[in-house]
């Protein structure tokens, strides 16, 4: 690729909501060919936010996903995208842990964000496709892979025993490498590309946050590059959102549900 080629960049931030440290994956497209360019792990929020500011730099267009609530305007009970997340993908067993501001991850999700908006990343979740300039959006992995691999049930590598885990797991990994590459945009990965499954729970939990980081940065790249075309939004600016891939490929939810595209 050469310095004149334009490129953009999708970030996908797996975001530790306390103490846990964070897993990052960067895209890259560049004539509309999808690449893996960087998969890590750090802990600090300034290592964080130095990471996105380097993979970010230069690029045409760059959009950083993170799997965390950083709107959170209720000061009790659920969010609208909390409420709508159950109601769609419930079924499957996807429905998301409820965020309000009296939760004591609260303030650092909500200063995340912020900090990403001083760098110029902002929320723009209705959206045509490919828009112009830099953007962050809330995203959620297992209604993702709900959608992108047609799953019944999500793949339950969170809970249990490491046992338990590991093969769904394992799962996960497969389906990136199987099924990422055939979608549009597509991502091409070769076995190589990704982390090996280990067997002890700590290195696992350290593959997991990669590996939900790059679910979170295909969703990226598939909100810009389709917009409201083929992704769904559960949510608003106002009172927070989620992005999700469309099955399929069509139609978005507003607040009360998917509809069609006109």
């Amino acid at each position: 690729m050469s310095d004149r080629t334009p490129y953009h960049r999708f970030l996908g931030i797996d975001l530790g909501w306390q103490s846990g440290p964070t897993g990052l994956c960067c895209l890259n497209m560049a004539d509309d060919s999808l690449e893996l360019v960087a998969l890590d792990r750090l802990q600090s929020t300034a290592e964080i936010l130095a990471w996105i500011d380097r993979w970010a730099a230069g690029s045409t267009n760059a959009v950083v996903a993170v799997d965390a609530p950083t709107l959170i305007p209720n000061e009790t009970g659920m969010r609208l995208p909390d409420r709508l997340a159950h109601k769609y993908f419930g079924r499957y067993d996807a429905g998301c842990y409820p965020a309000n501001r009296g939760r004591p991850f609260a303030e650092k999700l909500i200063a995340f964000g912020l900090a990403l908006e001083a760098m110029g990343f902002a929320h723009r979740p209705h959206s045509d496709p490919q828009p112009t300039g830099r953007f962050q959006l809330e995203v959620f992995p297992h209604p993702a892979t709900v959608h992108l691999f047609g799953l019944s049930k999500i793949l339950k590598y969170k809970k249990g025993t490491l046992a338990q885990r590991r093969p769904e797991l394992e799962k996960l990994r497969q389906y990136q490498l199987d099924v990422l590459p055939t979608l549009d945009p597509a991502l091409p990965l070769e076995e190589a590309d990704l982390p090996a499954i280990p067997f002890t729970g700590a290195a696992m939990k350290a593959v997991e946050d990669q590996l939900d980081a790059l679910t979170c940065a295909y969703a990226a790249a598939h909100w810009w590059h389709w917009g409201l075309e083929r992704n769904w939004v559960l949510g608003d600016v106002s009172e927070g959102y989620i992005v999700v891939p469309a099955p399929g490929g069509g139609g978005d939810v507003g607040q009360t549900g998917p509809r069609a595209r006109p």
